[in-house]
């Protein structure tokens, strides 16, 4: 396996990873990347293996798994009980009692309601001067939804979202001691908060997806009141963060590709070209050799989705835009046991806020260039300005 090298929080790797992403390609299925002390997969093939390879998994090994430091006993804590973070057979249970709640009847109900939403932040667009379409149009469109969707307070959601962003900025190579402080209090503010709302919720249950899941039962095993807050704020961080980054990269895309035009095919080919989220790990739950690399049990390997999606051993010209393309193995919602459930709620966010964007829209152009955040591993855009 060979090593590379690469700060991903160098400003050039920032604003365009996919030239790093094709020499590691390059280098093999496997490579090992220095700054991340650990094996990464860079091929499609290599990705599609280990996301549903079941001796792999999110969850550390109990044996080595170590304390969390005090100053983030709060974040570990809602973590301990996050769907995101466990295995079978309690990601299992936990899984399928949101399943039961979070039904693709309940999620296609929701377009009227995405449709109006847009229409109504596009009726607030300044008419004049270029503006910021990330905070007036994709931030606000996937939060309001998700809070609508579990019943939280609409008017709450400036404050979830920045908890939600205080608790994902601690998965970020930028992190820092003041970013663990700050994820810390979010984690124990946003929870305190969820706690009081659950509780009311228990005592007047109403049509919201909170109510059915305190009310999901599978085998007589139910959501534990720290799993539910845990769940309900791993819906609230994923409903948005994914959505937010993949609305606004795909709009800079198709600007830049003679203008907006969606369906289903195009938000697939969004998500494969230049997708929100670019890493995720997994650890060894038994010593196995893949793809010519031993791995001890508790090691871990990261899988580069984003390197996935430009692998031209599985697309023709494969960091060419094409919206006519038929992407039928798409990894930027994951795969296997921990496929985002909030994957077609996603989907139709998307589409329904392209479509209406550019119907509303016919003539929206960029304004300015736009920069990528320092987000990794995550990719979004920092600022996206516009003109109608």
């Amino acid at each position: 396996m060979q090593s590379v090298s690469q700060s991903p929080t160098e400003p050039a790797f920032v604003q365009n990873p996919y030239p790093f992403y094709a020499r590691a390609r390059a280098s093999g299925d496997l490579v090992f990347w220095e700054e991340f002390n650990m094996p990464c997969a860079t091929t499609h093939k290599a990705v599609h293996a280990f996301l549903r390879d079941k001796r792999f998994g999110r969850e550390c090994p109990a044996e080595l798994s170590a304390k969390p430091p005090l100053h983030l006993s709060d974040f570990y804590a809602l973590e301990s009980h996050s769907m995101l973070e466990l295995e079978a057979p309690r990601h299992t249970r936990l899984r399928s009692l949101v399943l039961r709640a979070f039904t693709s009847r309940r999620i296609k109900e929701l377009a009227p309601e995405i449709e109006h939403l847009c229409h109504s932040l596009i009726d607030a667009f300044p008419e004049d001067a270029p503006f910021d379409l990330l905070p007036s149009y994709c931030t606000p469109l996937p939060v309001v939804i998700i809070c609508r969707l579990l019943g939280v307070p609409e008017e709450m959601a400036p404050e979830l979202l920045k908890w939600s962003n205080d608790m994902v900025s601690l998965y970020q190579a930028r992190r820092t001691p003041e970013i663990e402080q700050t994820a810390n209090a979010a984690a124990r503010d946003f929870a305190a908060f969820m706690r009081s709302y659950v509780d009311k919720r228990r005592q007047s249950p109403a049509d919201d997806l909170i109510s059915e899941l305190i009310a999901a039962e599978e085998d007589g095993a139910k959501l534990s009141t720290d799993e539910l807050i845990a769940t309900c704020i791993l819906l609230l961080n994923a409903g948005h963060e994914a959505t937010v980054h993949t609305l606004g990269n795909g709009v800079k895309t198709l600007l830049s590709h003679g203008g907006l035009v969606a369906d289903s095919q195009t938000v697939e080919e969004i998500l494969r070209y230049d997708p929100p989220l670019h890493m995720f790990t997994r650890y060894a739950y038994e010593d196995v050799t893949l793809f010519e690399h031993s791995f001890k049990r508790g090691d871990q390997i990261a899988l580069l989705l984003a390197s996935s999606g430009r692998d031209s051993a599985q697309w023709d010209t494969a960091d060419k835009f094409d919206p006519a393309r038929n992407v039928s193995t798409n990894h930027a919602f994951g795969g296997g046991a921990h496929f985002c459930v909030g994957a077609p709620l996603a989907r139709l966010e998307l589409l329904i806020a392209l479509q209406t964007l550019h119907a509303r829209c016919p003539n929206l152009r960029s304004a300015a260039p736009s920069e990528y955040a320092n987000l990794y591993h995550f990719h979004g855009l920092k600022t996206l300005m516009v003109s109608t």
